[in-house]
């Protein structure tokens, strides 16, 4: 009798222990282990839920209605945090303090948030993706993204940005991918991506952009893939495009080209470049208009003769007045008034997938000018319509197929994580650890009454 006190004893204590495990996920979410993974999408919470265990390192809670984040909501163990497609208004500034392990932050598609705190992500050092998109943002302040060194992609698109500050992105050195598509930008100047000297991909396409300075892309060594259309472009210097040796992927049309002495240089880059280019189809003067500006002979440029050809762009020397026009000229133009701002946009097509040397090759038809389709880096988020409504989230851009000869294997970087992805065989759900808690619970009850 004494035993099966203590087995009684004993048993109650594992009860007590498997409660423990199971008040330990909040209710209405499905918990998981290994990663431990707290997933809580889809259930109109209208606040961040309380009692998500300390420890967590993945946390979904995407489609719901969450108003505001403040300190405390979640702790600094935190990996991966998905709050995309809420209400968020607000977010303190010491919502992520000391959150030394986040490496994926996605608070995308809450298009009542418009405006950030410059501290909101300061010492955020192991983030690797933050998404931005559609959050109604009209401008960044300051330093945002001061400190963050391990950022790749940043997702910044269809917000309603209007201007870029000099130096917004010089603490960027290892981003790879930058989305600034769907905004208002109007102008470029020559410090505007300072410092990201890794950059692989700039989408630019349908801003308002009417003005690039000479020296915008000056930093972009690495740059790949460049997305200009569907702006309102006149001119682009060719000395402009002369600073991306390794470009591949330039998208120009739907922009209304001025093919004048003024687009000489632009013509004459396009005459050497080699990578894949779309149409510049001239708008203006009238007895070129329709015409593409590539297939213009140097004929139809009469009295151009003192324009500067890429030749001389490259051979050419900076003298004293260049260097000061370097640092003068980004204040040299100032913004034309609202209503005389052209924002008159050609549609832009919208096909289907690509292939190139980041993603398996898919044989598919010929593919269009723009190659509009969700990219490669977050199919890895694997959305089923069940859980995750409206899993078009992402717009994001990939460029047509690259020449195996141009093909160069890249380092493999850790694509974001998602919820399907903690149903593997290592991740057990805390139901299971019930079961297997009363069985063993039973067990070891049964072995002291017997003995």
């Amino acid at each position: 009798l004494f035993s099966a006190g203590y087995g009684l004893e004993f048993f109650l204590m594992l009860c007590g222990l498997e409660l423990q495990l199971s008040w330990s996920c909040p209710r209405h979410c499905v918990c998981y282990t290994s990663p431990t993974t707290v997933s809580c999408q889809a259930h109109n919470f209208l606040t961040v839920p309380e009692g998500i265990p300390p420890h967590s390192e993945r946390i979904f809670l995407q489609n719901n209605r969450i108003g505001m984040l403040l300190r405390g909501h979640f702790s600094p163990h935190t990996v991966t945090l998905w709050i995309y497609s809420n209400n968020i208004t607000f977010i303190d500034p010491d919502t992520f303090q000391g959150f030394t392990q986040l490496e994926e932050l996605d608070l995308g598609d809450n298009k009542y948030l418009r405006a950030l705190a410059a501290e909101t992500f300061h010492g955020l050092s192991k983030l690797h993706a933050l998404h931005l998109y559609r959050c109604g943002l009209s401008s960044l302040p300051d330093g945002i993204f001061q400190g963050l060194h391990s950022l790749q992609y940043l997702y910044l698109q269809d917000n309603r940005i209007e201007s870029l500050q000099d130096n917004l992105f010089v603490d960027l050195v290892n981003l790879s991918h930058l989305f600034l598509h769907g905004n208002k930008l109007w102008s470029l100047h020559q410090n505007t991506f300072r410092g990201l000297s890794n950059l692989d991909r700039l989408l630019l396409h349908q801003n308002q952009l009417q003005w690039v300075h000479r020296w915008a892309f000056h930093d972009l060594k690495k740059l790949t893939t460049l997305y200009l259309f569907n702006n309102s472009l006149t001119q682009l210097s060719g000395e402009c495009l002369a600073q991306l040796p390794s470009l591949e992927y330039l998208r120009l049309n739907g922009n209304p080209w001025e093919c004048s002495c003024k687009s000489h240089s632009l013509w004459d880059w396009l005459q050497r470049f080699r990578g894949s280019s779309s149409s510049v189809l001239c708008e203006s003067p009238s007895e070129v208009r329709g015409k593409d500006l590539k297939q213009l002979s140097k004929d139809e440029f009469p009295n151009c003769s003192g324009s500067e050809s890429l030749h001389q762009i490259k051979t050419s020397t900076w003298t004293t007045a260049d260097k000061s026009s370097f640092k003068e000229d980004q204040h040299s133009v100032i913004p034309p008034p609202a209503d005389k701002m052209r924002t008159g946009r050609v549609g832009s097509q919208r096909p289907h997938g690509s292939r190139n040397c980041t993603r398996q090759r898919a044989r598919g038809p010929k593919k269009g000018p723009n190659e509009v389709h969700p990219m490669e880096e977050m199919a890895d988020k694997e959305y089923s319509p069940m859980e995750f409504p409206g899993e078009d989230k992402f717009d994001h851009t990939a460029e047509p197929p690259r020449r195996k000869s141009k093909c160069t294997r890249r380092p493999p970087v850790r694509p974001p994580s998602g919820v399907q992805q903690a149903t593997n065989a290592g991740s057990v759900p805390h139901s299971t650890f019930s079961l297997v808690s009363r069985i063993v619970a039973l067990w070891v009850v049964l072995a002291v009454i017997m003995r």
